[in-house]
């Protein structure tokens, strides 16, 4: 049986800043080399209701604060109810930067009024003030987030440990919602509390850009067999892929970060 995919990308021409369409390239590689076919639709202000109904897997990327203001202001009504509908059921997801703040209750820019969120996840995002330093650098984070958590350090024999780049000048605090992971090296949320990301359902909420997937190709795999598993209501196993390439830079990161990790995180 050949199994087919359709990834709902987040606004691409106005969340599309930081580079994280290599996230929706990585997903589609990686399900295009086990024969399963991909077809990407741009959830965008010209997406008509039931384009976003169909998508088995989200992406969404980081913005300014001006076209994430955008966004938001378009986003509501029936399509941001669909959105909620489809984290609700489990559609998996990866949100990058902006796409986090989009999800929360309301992000408050530099300068401007507070802009409310759909209210999908329990955090709100603040943006300190232009003389505040921006959060920039690598960053390392050990998922801790149940029960994918649990599920990647099945797979992987270790604990799941995510590297990316950070780039926000907007700090993100939690409420009742888990973070992703807990910071090694980097700010992560905020650089105060440890933090990094959230998850709820099957949806990522990280400010880990690089992009994130082709750094972590485990989270990749783990966002495909969700999407697949759900479809077609059946477990999925992917076949492994040579990811040799990716594993060695993955270890030259840690050298470089000075991380001790046991084993080899792949």
């Amino acid at each position: 049986m050949t199994m087919h995919l359709k990834l709902g990308w987040l606004y691409p021409t106005l969340m599309g800043t930081y580079g994280d369409r290599g996230n929706v390239i990585c997903l589609e590689k990686r399900a295009q080399w086990r024969q399963i076919t991909v077809e990407v639709i741009p959830l965008d202000k010209e997406a008509p209701l039931n384009v976003w109904e169909e998508v088995d897997l989200i992406v969404g990327g980081g913005a300014q604060d001006r076209q994430q203001e955008i966004v938001m202001r378009d986003l509501q009504g029936a399509k941001a109810e669909q959105l909620k509908a489809l984290i609700e059921d489990q559609v998996p997801g990866v949100f990058t930067c902006g796409s986090p703040q989009l999800l929360g209750k309301y992000y408050e820019p530099a300068l401007g009024q507070r802009i409310e969120g759909l209210g999908i996840l329990d955090l709100v995002s603040k943006h300190p003030g232009f003389g505040a330093k921006r959060c920039i650098g690598n960053v390392a984070f050990e998922i801790t987030a149940e029960p994918l958590a649990t599920e990647l350090k099945a797979k992987l024999g270790d604990r799941p440990i995510a590297i990316g780049f950070e780039n926000h000048g907007g700090r993100t605090y939690l409420g009742e919602v888990q973070p992703l992971g807990k910071v090694l090296k980097g700010y992560g949320n905020n650089g105060e509390d440890g933090w990094e990301g959230a998850f709820y359902q099957k949806a990522i909420a990280t400010y880990a850009h690089g992009p994130l997937l082709p750094k972590n190709p485990f989270l990749a795999d783990w966002l495909l067999e969700k999407a697949l598993e759900r479809k077609y209501n059946t477990e999925i196993h992917l076949d492994p892929l040579d990811d040799q390439l990716a594993r060695q830079a993955r270890q030259t990161m840690f050298q470089r970060l000075t991380l001790s990790v046991s084993s080899s995180p792949v």
